[in-house]
């Protein structure tokens, strides 16, 4: 009976999940047209139009990214963290070269960005490969970067196993410690990675699923729009 019980428990469960999750509604609001006529000839500057348009919108973080990579047997892996730039040598983000990220763009550099912004049901998706900044580039992207994020990065040992929460705490009390007692402190780990887009698509979302999808491809030195079937 107890494990009836409990099966009858996880069912009701599932039950009540997905009247949760069908009650949903996608891009409850009025949305903005996009002609994909007037695109420019390039990816960023439309890149950095769209994203001036998610913050105007009120978009929440609109500055956060998804980052796919694969590990060393070819499994996927995904993450969200923070756009730290982009510019004509690409999209930058940071992290620890020792982290599972570092540790997977080392052995294959290839990889995929999606941003999502729901305030105006538009998302971006870029593909391309991955390279490090200088050292000097580096450092100077850390130092750019609030005093709790130079103290996450002084905390380190990202993606290892934690024995314990305490031993988090400590070493992180350590960390903000040493954050603000030198400004200046270097993480030798600390990377900067910049993602050379040969694909990036724009996709604009439409009430009546007529969405407009723009992609950019890249072919030797020069820029392929095309359009894609929704």
């Amino acid at each position: 009976m107890d494990g009836m019980d409990g099966m009858d428990h996880s069912d009701n469960d599932q039950k009540a999940f997905r009247t949760l999750l069908h009650a949903q509604r996608v891009w409850d609001t009025d949305l903005p047209g996009f002609d994909p006529a007037t695109a420019p000839g390039t990816p960023l500057p439309l890149f950095h139009r769209w994203f001036a348009e998610a913050v105007a919108a009120g978009q929440a973080e609109p500055h956060t990214l998804t980052l796919a990579t694969v590990d060393e047997q070819g499994i996927p892996d995904v993450r969200t963290l923070m756009l730290h730039d982009a510019d004509e040598r690409g999209w930058h983000f940071a992290s620890h070269a020792t982290s599972a990220k570092g540790r997977q763009l080392a052995a294959n550099p290839e990889a995929a960005l999606g941003f999502y912004w729901a305030a105006q049901g538009r998302q971006i998706r870029i593909r391309g490969r991955v390279r490090t900044g200088s050292s000097t580039e580096s450092l100077a992207d850390l130092h750019a970067r609030s005093t709790g994020a130079l103290a996450a990065a002084l905390t380190g040992r990202q993606s290892e196993v934690l024995d314990s929460q305490d031993e988090l705490e400590y070493a992180s009390q350590a960390a903000w410690d040493r954050a603000r007692r030198d400004p200046d402190a270097t993480v030798p780990t600390w990377t900067l990675y910049v993602l050379g887009a040969y694909e990036v698509e724009f996709f604009q979302g439409d009430g009546q699923r007529r969405h407009v999808r723009l992609r950019y491809r890249r072919e030797e030195n020069s820029w392929v729009r095309e359009l894609l079937w929704p």
